[in-house]
Parts: C-alpha cells; sequence; structure tokens
C-alpha cells in the first residue's frame, strides 16, 4: 500500500489556504491536479474540513468562531484516464490512515445561527469534544466512559460537475434562497468569492470565474459530494457519475467515525489524514447503471456492533419548548428527530450533559433507519445505540431499584465564556416536577 504514489501532499498542521493540490469550490473550470491510469493505486493527502482552524484544545471559542468560507478543503481533483462524460467511475476506499503528528480529531456543535439538526431546539452554542486516536479505537476527555472502533470515511467524494449542471445547482439553491429570506440556520449557501481557494497557478480571469459561480461544498449533489455516508468506509466501492473528461474526482472531509445523521453539523470525528484509492471507469455507466446519483457498495470490514438499544421516534413532537404534543404528518425528518432526542434524554439521565450526548450521538457509531413510512399519520424511525461502547450496562437491566445511578462525566469542552445551549431535558423534567407537585 506504501508503494502508491502520494498525489497530493499535505501538512495537517499549516493552514490548507497554503497548500497546493486543494480546492474549496465545485467548478468545471478547475483542471485535473494529477491523472492516474485506470486500476492504479494512490495516496492522497488530506486536510481537516476546516483547514485548520479546530485545535486541540479543553473550550469552544474555535468552533464559535470557525470561518465557513474557508471550509471543506478537498484534495485534487484528479483525473481519470479513459473516463469520458456519461461514463461511470468506479472508486475503491483502499485505506484511509490518519497523519502520525495529528493522531486526534474532534466533534464540534456550531453556534445556532451555523445550523444543525437541533440548532433551533437547543439554541445551540458552541461545544466540542476531542478524541485520541489508538489504533482503529478512539476515546475522548470530553466524554468519559466511552471507547469505540471507528468506521472511517471521506465525507466528501464526488466528481466534477459540468458548467450545465453547476448553472442547475446554481440557479435551484438561489430560488431555495429566495423562499425563505434571513432564514437561519440558512437553507443553502449561494457562491461566496470570499475564501475561494484552489491550489494550482491559474489565470486571473479564470480563478474570478471559479470564485464568481462555483458551487460551496456543503451539501450532497448529483455528483457525490458531501454526502456523510458513515458506510462508504474502508473496503468500500462508490460508482460516480461522470460529466466532465477524465471525471476529476476530489475527495476530503475525513471522519474517524460518525453516526447516521451527522446530527450536530460537525458531528463526525474530523480528522486529517490520508487516503489510498483505486479507480476504474465504466463506459457509458450512467445509462447503464440507471445512474441519478452515486451508488456505493458498503465495506465487509465496518465494526459489527451487535449489542444495541433501539429507541423509536413518531412524527409527533414530544420534546416541543412549551411541553404540547405537537402532531406532525408522515414527517420522517421528526420521526428521525423524535428518534434521537429520546436517545439523548435517557443518555442524560446517566449524568451525561447536554452537549456530551449531542456530540456522542453525532460522532459514535450508531444506525438510523426508517422503519414506517406508511402507517399515518405517524411515520417511525429507529436510532440503535451501540451499548458495548459505554464502561457500564446503560440498558434497562443496569437500574438499581431506584433508577440509573448518575454519574459525574463533567462536561464537553464549551466557550470561556461558560455559554451552554439550552438544556430541553431539564426544562421538560422542571415542567414535569411543577406538574406532580400541582397535583398533590
Amino acid at each position: 500500500m506504501s508503494s502508491a504514489p502520494m498525489l497530493v501532499t499535505v501538512d495537517p498542521l499549516k493552514p490548507a489556504a497554503e497548500q497546493a493540490g486543494l480546492m474549496n469550490r465545485w467548478h468545471p473550470d478547475i483542471p485535473a491536479f494529477a491523472t492516474v491510469k485506470q486500476g492504479q493505486m494512490f495516496r492522497i493527502g488530506c486536510h481537516e474540513w476546516t483547514g485548520g482552524q479546530i485545535k486541540n484544545s479543553d473550550d469552544s471559542d474555535d468552533v464559535a468562531n470557525v470561518d465557513l468560507t474557508r471550509i471543506h478543503y478537498l484534495s485534487g481533483p484528479i483525473g481519470v484516464e479513459g473516463a469520458e462524460p456519461g461514463d461511470a467511475v468506479c472508486v475503491e476506499i483502499l485505506n484511509i490512515e490518519h497523519y502520525d503528528s495529528m493522531p486526534w480529531g474532534y466533534t464540534g456543535v456550531f453556534e445556532k445561527e451555523d445550523g444543525g439538526l437541533f440548532a433551533s431546539r437547543f439554541n445551540t452554542k458552541a461545544a466540542k469534544a476531542i478524541w485520541d486516536f489508538h489504533g482503529r479505537f478512539t476515546e475522548s476527555r470530553h466524554i468519559p466512559g466511552v471507547k469505540f472502533a471507528g468506521i472511517t470515511h471521506p465525507g466528501i467524494i464526488g466528481s466534477m460537475c459540468s458548467q450545465e449542471l453547476l448553472d442547475d445547482w446554481n440557479k435551484r439553491e438561489q430560488e431555495l434562497i429566495d423562499k425563505h429570506p434571513g432564514a437561519s440556520p440558512a437553507v443553502a449557501l449561494a457562491p461566496e468569492p470570499k475564501n475561494a481557494y484552489v491550489g494550482q497557478d491559474l489565470p486571473k480571469e479564470v480563478m474570478d470565474k471559479i470564485a464568481r459561480e462555483g458551487a460551496r461544498t456543503v451539501p450532497g449533489r448529483e455528483h457525490g459530494g458531501n454526502c456523510d455516508i458513515k458506510n462508504l468506509s474502508i473496503g468500500s466501492r462508490v460508482w460516480l457519475p461522470v460529466y466532465v473528461p477524465g471525471a476529476n474526482i476530489a475527495v476530503g472531509d475525513l471522519h474517524f467515525s460518525q453516526g447516521d445523521l451527522e446530527l450536530s453539523f460537525c458531528g463526525a470525528i474530523e480528522m486529517a489524514g490520508v487516503i489510498t484509492l483505486r479507480c476504474s471507469v465504466v463506459k457509458d455507466g450512467m445509462k447503464k447503471l440507471c445512474m441519478n446519483q452515486p451508488i456505493f457498495q458498503p465495506s465487509p470490514i465496518d465494526p459489527n456492533y451487535t449489542d444495541q438499544l433501539v429507541f423509536e421516534g413518531l412524527s409527533v413532537d414530544l420534546h416541543d419548548a412549551s411541553g404540547k404534543t405537537i402532531q406532525g404528518s408522515m414527517d420522517a425528518t421528526l420521526a428521525a428527530k423524535q428518534a434521537a432526542l429520546n436517545t439523548m434524554e435517557y443518555l442524560c439521565n446517566l449524568g451525561y450533559t447536554a452537549e456530551q450526548v449531542h456530540l456522542l450521538l453525532s460522532a459514535a457509531p450508531i444506525d438510523v433507519h426508517l422503519a414506517a413510512l406508511v402507517d399515518v399519520p405517524n411515520a417511525c424511525a429507529t436510532l440503535a445505540l451501540p451499548t458495548k461502547i459505554f464502561d457500564r450496562d446503560i440498558t434497562p437491566n443496569g437500574m438499581g431499584p431506584d433508577g440509573f445511578e448518575k454519574r459525574d462525566y463533567g462536561q464537553a469542552a464549551i466557550r470561556s465564556d461558560g455559554q451552554r445551549a439550552v438544556d430541553i431535558f431539564a426544562e421538560k423534567r422542571e415542567r414535569q416536577e411543577k406538574a406532580s407537585k400541582a397535583k398533590q
């Protein structure tokens, strides 16, 4: 594996915006940084997704101050010989390793205005957990009592868009923005020239066009991109559509581990590292594979946590700030949120803080499934929590006669000014206690 050539060399301890072979926008005018033959193994160095903005520290001021115009410094693009528009490229993910100089990663919760599935629910304030890597395992000083094997994968892997596809992305996403003026968090991110970066020597007029038109890397799209699929991991394959000659594949946003949903937006264990790949071309693959979006084959070597505690969620909001029960209609997102919130509340009852459980469920290898989307009015989702990642029995069998022992697990890294998210579970307990006293 080590004999495979390194096509992009990255120093994870230096800012990404000073290094060659990186890019943070999608645009067809970005040329291939290197080209590979079909069947050739090659390695690519990858910076962590913020390009060096987040530090191994015990506060979350860096997360609070992150500049989201300087994110997703992807490595590439890498051209594949023989790939033409209409083909598909099969990319095999052969290995991912962290840098010896950076044997750690992090999970973050952003401020409310920057997004995340529960940004509005918790009125989120910046929080962070640092995870230390020990081979394939990880643990965090900010979330004690937990250790697990990572499902290591690239959060972003995609082929380059054509100009026609780029124009369509920009048009439809701008229409969405126009429908929701002033939304916080934003419903989409329009092209932003500020801090657009391509680590190649390009003519000024070309770079200006890329900065002006280039698609932001936050969402996944038809070409792949930022899909954050945890099981697109070491040993898996992904078939990507080809829109430009050479396919021009870019990869980055490496994750040591992640749970389904990536709840906190910066919700994986973000890392810098080296990924080893191999590519082949399926001629006329978009037609032959009926390909509208990528197709992938999961890895045969992912960690297998079969002992799970499964929490159900329905499209009924039981965690509304007002304390009211709000009925939804076949809302799969609401059902998934409820499953996650039910799990969070359960773990808080063991002694973890709201910030810690938010970070943990983002980073740990949880499985979220849509169980039923047919029985009106309630969609049903489930969240499966691996029980063996904890150093105690967290199942109902682990309760004493008075319930669970509530331990002191400290706190995640939070802002140095002490600001914290709203603890909706504490508010719920207060309402329940008041209601109980009123009955008495």
